[in-house]
């Protein structure tokens, strides 16, 4: 009808239903002439055992693409790489707008000038709580506190209707870089009129208030004065604020503070530009750690999730070029795992304890406090705001349901449950009204894959079973021209009766085309299929796999 307002609707692209690919798109507009709003662009990251050879994954941004046009833009509303680190693959598919406030621009920036192939981004850089706007979406940022310097929530005002979307937040009132959470403006907010809070659902499950980062570098800077020998500490490179405590301490205790890992290197970089180690000591370079003593160095270090190239990894290892502990040194794991990565931890955790190494984490000490928020906070958030919809993002299904739960008992009007996908209609009467494309791309060494392409299902296999390559030469008169080349990778050289596997299939190739009909083998294809077919039986005979098989046959 003339004169009414646009219908408002929100979608998932990522993010839900998992952590980390972080995605969401707002639309306002009918559905013919629908104007699109972006926030934030994360990664996940791949295990290894799942796919092999999988450097990042990215959500699937086809849909986008087709609505290039009504694409606004793209708000950034922090710089962790779950929720701006598909930027750089994925902004050339797009070139549109993207905004963001300092710390992330600067790291972006950064991050595009240390990788060779990446795009040069234009970024609309804007002020932390500034109001602004993009298309028809007046968006004002929020100050939240969190692991990482400029994390926001985004007020999107539309002629529809109000949404508060969290991004990643919880409450500190002694955070140890500038401003806690902004409670005036998110009070003043449930004041004007929340129509729907699309919030971090990751702390869902904990009872409680988080601990405040003030907590955990009095701890740290406990355990590095204490320390008898050489102190390292890991911890993500973004928490800047972790970064600082660590200065303090070492500062404290007549330490120097030597950066180890090339992400560290980056953050510490963008960190001074950006104002937010004004006041700390210049840190050393890896090439100085060696020549410190033993009670006068804290390493900091990469690391702290396990990465096998990461400069802890290669320290449990006994492989890092510059960097050595011995029994007596102490290590400070000041992060928790995310999930999917505690094998990995586990590997460098064992390695160092090995060396005779004292690690502490956080089960013994208060070395890491989480970014997110727990049920205490989720809940002040909501009556501080009084949202007429509750949409859990930013969580796996127990912690969407269990902030949906916490929703339900606070009496919020409407609770939607969503997936990557679906599409959300706000205004009105909520409910999800359509589906969308989505789903996950696969970032390969320089390349981006389909989620369905073979390259990593063939990858798995291979992992499993092995290959074997074969080369036939046969002539025009289906005889053959020389003995086959055989190759076997992954395969065991012996079967369960210690008989070897090469010479079995060796002759089960003879046979097989031996055994064809002579009109049949001046066929390369049936050849190579009869080939194939025979060393797989075979294997699987001897072995219990089928590994994958490759015949060519050349006529000659």
């Amino acid at each position: 009808m003339a004169g009414s307002a646009p219908e408002l609707v929100f979608a998932p692209l990522g993010g839900v239903g998992e952590i980390g690919m972080n995605l969401s798109i707002y639309g306002l507009g009918s559905e013919r002439r629908r104007q699109w709003l972006a926030v934030d662009f994360g990664v996940s990251f791949a295990a290894e055992e799942q796919l092999p050879g999988v450097d990042l994954i990215l959500p699937d941004v086809r849909y986008l693409e087709e609505e290039r046009r009504n694409l606004a833009g793209i708000v950034l509303t922090h710089a962790h790489e779950d929720h701006f680190g598909a930027l750089v693959d994925l902004w050339p598919r797009l070139k549109v707008p993207v905004y963001a406030t300092p710390f992330a621009a600067a790291l972006l920036n950064a991050k595009c000038e240390s990788e060779p192939l990446a795009p040069k981004i234009p970024v609309n850089v804007v002020a932390c709580g500034s109001r602004f706007e993009v298309g028809p979406f007046d968006v004002e940022l929020v100050t939240m506190a969190h692991s990482i310097p400029e994390s926001n929530a985004l007020i999107i005002r539309t002629p529809a209707g109000t949404v508060l979307h969290t991004g990643d937040w919880k409450l500190d009132e002694t955070p140890i870089l500038k401003d806690p959470t902004d409670e005036a403006k998110l009070r003043a907010l449930g004041e004007e009129g929340c129509l729907a809070l699309v919030g971090d659902s990751t702390n869902a499950v904990r009872e409680g208030r988080s601990p405040s980062e003030a907590d955990v570098a009095r701890s740290i800077a406990q355990l590095v004065k204490t320390a008898p020998r050489r102190v390292a500490v890991t911890t993500f490179a973004s928490n800047v604020a972790r970064l600082r405590a660590v200065a303090q301490a070492a500062e404290a205790a007549g330490r120097e503070v030597v950066v180890v890992g090339r992400a560290m290197e980056r953050i510490v970089a963008v960190a001074r530009e950006t104002g937010y180690l004004d006041g700390v000591p210049e840190f050393r370079g890896v090439e100085v750690y060696g020549y410190l003593p033993p009670d006068k160095v804290v390493a900091l270090c990469t690391g702290s999730q396990g990465e096998p190239r990461a400069a802890l990894a290669r320290i449990a290892e006994n492989q890092h070029p510059d960097v050595t502990l011995t029994p007596g040194d102490r290590v400070i794991f000041a992060a928790r795992a995310i999930p999917g990565n505690e094998k990995a931890i586990s590997r460098v955790l064992n390695g160092l304890i090995e060396q005779g190494v004292e690690v502490i984490t956080d089960r013994t000490h208060l070395v890491h406090v989480s970014g997110h928020p727990r049920r205490a906070e989720l809940e002040s958030l909501i009556r501080w705001t009084r949202p007429s919809i509750l949409i859990p993002v930013h969580g796996e299904a127990l912690h969407l349901h269990e902030h949906a739960l916490l929703a339900r008992d606070l009496k919020v009007r409407h609770v939607i449950r969503c997936r990557n996908g679906d599409l959300v209609r706000l205004s009105g009467e909520p409910r999800i009204i359509d589906e969308l494309p989505a789903g996950r791309l696969y970032k390969d060494g320089d390349l981006i894959l389909e989620a369905d392409s073979r390259t990593v299902a063939d990858r798995r296999r291979l992992s499993f079973a092995g290959t074997v390559s074969i080369a036939l030469a046969m002539t025009g008169k289906g005889t053959l021209a020389a003995d086959p080349s055989v190759d076997l990778v992954g395969i065991p050289e012996r079967d369960r009766e210690g008989g070897p596997i090469a010479e079995a299939v060796y002759r089960a190739i003879i046979d097989a085309v031996e055994q064809m009909p002579r009109g049949q083998r001046r066929d390369p294809d049936s050849v190579a299929e009869t080939v194939r077919r025979a060393v797989r039986a075979l294997i699987a005979e001897r072995w219990g796999k089928k590994p994958m098989c490759h015949v060519h046959v050349l006529a000659v």
